[in-house]
């Protein structure tokens, strides 16, 4: 699994404007918003967490744009929801499959995220004796943090 670094990031924003317009999309202000919020991420929001960091930067956008937006991003292969609570997180889905997996503390609900490159070669192994393809997966582990324990 390839390292991400931040101008993947900004990268992600790019392939993620392109293929919007590519497909007939518009650049509309919360949508472009939501892009660049998502871009600057090490990790996934909520839509919720998404209105909030817009509000607070001064990019104000509705709830609905962004639902809208990120079902759009969602469809079009440029985000990924992630189930990892009551609500879904959106994460940016980097065109050279760089990802990362989450812990999820089940007493305060913090969100931390990970890389492991041997859990990368055991999924592979794993679907090489299940004779699939897997395109894409997602691993999330519960627990408690260590604030929590």
């Amino acid at each position: 699994m390839p390292a991400r670094r931040d101008h993947d990031h900004s990268a992600w924003a790019d392939h993620a404007r392109d293929t919007l317009r590519s497909e007939g999309h518009r650049s509309g202000g919360a949508r472009m918003a939501v892009v660049e919020l998502l871009a600057r991420q090490h990790c996934c929001l909520t839509a919720q967490e998404i209105f909030d960091q817009l509000r607070d930067d001064g990019r104000g956008a509705g709830m609905a744009s962004i639902y809208r937006t990120l079902d759009l991003l969602t469809r079009t292969n440029l985000v990924r929801r992630v189930e990892l609570g009551p609500a879904a997180c959106y994460e940016p889905a980097h065109p050279g499959g760089e990802h990362h997996h989450h812990v999820v503390c089940d007493r305060c609900g913090k969100v931390s995220s990970f890389e492991d490159p041997a859990l990368e070669d055991a999924i592979a192994r794993l679907a090489r004796r299940l004779r699939y393809s897997v395109g894409e997966h997602d691993v999330v582990l519960r627990g408690s943090c260590p604030d929590c324990r």
